[in-house]
């Protein structure tokens, strides 16, 4: 099973990142990142922020919590997506089949020629 460590060293080297500008970019030694590598000491919650944006990857997937590498950016949304998904998310199950179902009539009618 692979450790925390060895995903930030594959994900720093995937990126031809070297420790010492990690290091550099994350605002620690050199040493703190040799360290991390080698699963002698833990990333704080801050630092982990910061690798997971140097290294474009999810804290959770750095971490082994998940094997999903990137989660979706809300910034990469525009307003109306963001507003639609609040809105799906207060909905109940019942709700949210209703709205795929409908979501789902309007792109086989835009498919079929329809407006």
């Amino acid at each position: 099973m692979q450790e925390y460590h060895n995903r930030i060293r594959e994900l720093r080297e995937e990126k031809h990142i070297t420790q010492v500008r990690l290091s550099t970019e994350l605002g620690v030694a050199q040493e703190t990142i040799s360290a991390y590598e080698q699963g002698r000491h833990l990333p704080s919650v801050s630092s982990l922020m910061k690798l997971s944006s140097i290294l474009d990857a999810s804290m959770d997937y750095i971490m082994m919590k998940s094997n999903v590498r990137n989660m979706i950016q809300v910034q990469s949304l525009s307003d109306n997506e963001t507003r639609l998904l609040g809105y799906y998310k207060k909905l109940n199950a019942s709700g949210k089949e209703k709205a795929l179902s409908y979501i789902e009539g309007l792109n086989d009618g835009l498919r079929s020629g329809c407006k």
